[in-house]
């Protein structure tokens, strides 16, 4: 049980992104110590999104649970969240202004693009080990919600709100896979 604490204390503490930038560690955290299988934690993953709540607070209960039981998953939810709560204590007790300060700023531009590419190369990491195979359904869903998403930023100058992309795939997801 300590191993799983430690572990999303350490996830909690090194993870930037959230918790999409967080699949990756927590991935190749529990497929180290072979607390459970790629597929296992695929599906968890799975249902983490779906679920309410942080994906990562999810995905520590549920792998707490899994390894430890109750007293596991209340552990590791606190571990993983722990950090993030200390360091915004900090931040709003200290840095008031930090987010007018133009380095901050410039810092926090610098790694949005990083923390695609890792969300990127996770999801696709997933595919190729679970062996999922991506059809053509399945490719036109994922081309018509980015034509989507990016005919939004062209036209309206910012990011379409991630709550009605999901109801949009629920909906081709309906029509296409029925």
């Amino acid at each position: 049980m300590l191993d799983v604490v430690l572990g999303f204390l350490k996830i909690g503490c090194f993870c930037f992104g959230g918790a999409y930038g967080a699949i990756p560690m927590i991935r190749e955290m529990v497929l180290a110590n072979g607390w459970m299988t790629e597929e296992r934690l695929a599906y968890m993953i799975a249902v983490s999104e779906s679920t309410p709540g942080p994906i990562m607070v999810n995905l520590a209960t549920y792998v707490g649970q899994a390894c430890a039981g109750p007293l596991g998953a209340v552990l590791s939810t606190v571990a993983v969240v722990l950090p993030s709560f200390v360091v915004i204590l900090l931040v709003t007790a200290l840095l008031k202004n930090a987010m007018k300060n133009r380095v901050v700023q410039a810092v926090l531009a610098g790694i949005k693009p990083c923390i695609i590419g890792v969300v990127i190369a996770a999801g696709l990491q997933m595919i190729a080990r679970t062996n999922a195979q991506a059809d053509v359904r399945t490719l036109l869903v994922t081309a018509v919600l980015l034509a989507i998403a990016m005919g939004h930023m062209i036209l309206k100058k910012k990011p379409v709100n991630a709550m009605t992309l999901i109801g949009i795939s629920a909906v081709l997801g309906a029509v296409v896979f029925a």
